[in-house]
């Protein structure tokens, strides 16, 4: 569907909302950033997928990257709390590498690929530069990222640890990252906003999973179009 149409359906969509809820979606599509993507490769476990949606969702971070290649990420209503509904969530399955399908697109963009790994070359989550879009992958919680992770990886970054346990639950992990490199990037950063393209994209998309019925209203819509 062309951009023209699907800014002409939004606005026929916007009908359907309250004015209170309209100024809602604007509000927190300004704060709405594709300067930071999130990758999870891996995770089997619904609960630490969904709370990281949750995170994701709350920092203003839109996209959201699923490598699977030994298990489909299920997404749990009940921790999520319908925060995939607001996200652009990319499901990387059809190869049979998806790790380095995934990461190559993402450098293709553009991004560093920072890995969440105690590395030789690593730095803390506090110094890591920010000025550059970056995609931030997060592994399982027993094995860590994958070497294709490591091999392709720009930059690596820990979390400091000052007690006994060695590591977070990847949920906590994220969230602590995101809310560190979150507050420098609206810091330093002028323009890490979506594109207005891209905006009006992820609107559409908002809207239709907001008004009941939608699809249907869509398609009456449509049909009303061509009389």
């Amino acid at each position: 569907m062309e951009a023209t149409l699907k800014k002409e359906l939004s606005e026929y969509l916007l009908t359907f909302i309250s004015d209170k809820r309209k100024q809602r979606f604007d509000e927190v599509l300004k704060n709405r950033t594709g300067h930071l993507h999130i990758v999870l490769e891996n995770i089997f476990q619904a609960h630490n997928a969904s709370a990281v949606l949750r995170s994701c969702e709350a920092f203003g971070i839109q996209h959201v990257h699923f490598i699977e290649n030994r298990n489909r990420m299920r997404i749990s209503d009940d921790v999520a709390m319908g925060s995939s509904n607001w996200l652009t969530i990319h499901r990387h399955n059809s190869n049979e590498n998806n790790t380095k399908e995934a990461l190559q697109q993402l450098k293709d963009m553009g991004y560093r690929i920072v890995a969440t790994t105690p590395h030789k070359n690593d730095v803390t989550i506090d110094k890591l530069p920010v000025d550059k879009k970056l995609a931030l992958v997060f592994g399982t919680e027993l094995e860590g990222v994958s070497d294709d992770v490591m091999r392709m990886a720009d930059e690596f970054v820990k979390i400091p640890m000052l007690g006994f346990t060695e590591s977070f639950n990847v949920s906590v992990c994220a969230a602590l990252c995101m809310f560190e490199l979150s507050n420098r990037m609206r810091s330093d950063n002028k323009n890490i906003q979506l594109s207005e393209e891209e905006q009006n994209e992820i609107y559409f998309q908002w809207l239709k999973n907001s008004v009941e019925y939608s699809d249907q209203l869509i398609e009456r819509y449509l049909r009303d179009k061509k009389i």
